[in-house]
């Protein structure tokens, strides 16, 4: 869940929306503080069109929720938007024409922008079912590394096994993909691990 005291900045509201769509869906409130608080919104119905022109004009592909205005008083009220999580990833958040398009993902109670590797692993996870790798030299020695440490990151896969960056990124997506690693994304740079069942994914 995310809380917003008002809608300032729809166009920042939106990475919020498409970090949600591309992980496990959630609510986000317009009108309560960060800390809880409820404050509520006095134009309900001019927010509301505000941030829904955000969503059409800044999130690509389009994204699936609802929204309803909860009255608080004659005067204020919260706006609660549930996002639903996608089977259309990666969704994409472009502030303008030409420019970048950023991918945002939840990780506890976060947004932050997903890698290369992060929004690989959306867009094939969504299309893929039965992921098949070959286990060889390279994948020996990742596992031969995560006995010994809890987690590793492209850059470091790369320097044990002398891949190239590009190598050593597909190996680790794939090996996600597959389901027997799983992905911890960071804003700096993401962690693998063996996968843990059971255990929320994006920790």
């Amino acid at each position: 869940m995310e809380f917003k005291k008002k809608v300032a900045f729809p166009e920042k509201i939106v990475r919020e929306i498409v970090a949600f769509a591309n992980t496990h869906g959630g609510d986000l409130l317009i009108g309560v503080d960060d800390d809880g608080s409820i404050s509520g919104v006095k134009f309900a119905l001019e927010d509301q069109y505000e941030l829904e022109k955000a969503i059409r004009n800044y999130c690509k592909p389009m994204i699936k929720y609802k929204s309803e205005i909860i009255r608080l008083s004659e005067k204020k009220s919260v706006i609660r938007y549930t996002i639903f999580e996608s089977s259309r990833k990666p969704h994409y958040v472009v502030e303008k024409p030409g420019a970048a398009r950023k991918v945002y993902v939840r990780v506890r109670d976060r947004s932050i922008q997903a890698s290369r590797e992060m929004r690989e692993i959306l867009k094939r996870s969504a299309k893929n079912k039965d992921i098949k790798f070959t286990y060889g030299e390279k994948e020996t020695i990742l596992m031969q590394y995560l006995e010994q440490n809890e987690r590793i990151t492209v850059k470091r896969f790369a320097e044990i096994s002398r891949l190239p960056r590009r190598v050593a990124s597909q190996t680790l997506v794939l090996l996600a993909l597959a389901n027997v690693l799983q992905v911890i994304p960071r804003e700096k740079e993401d962690y693998f691990e063996i996968k843990s069942y059971g255990v929320e994914e994006y920790k």
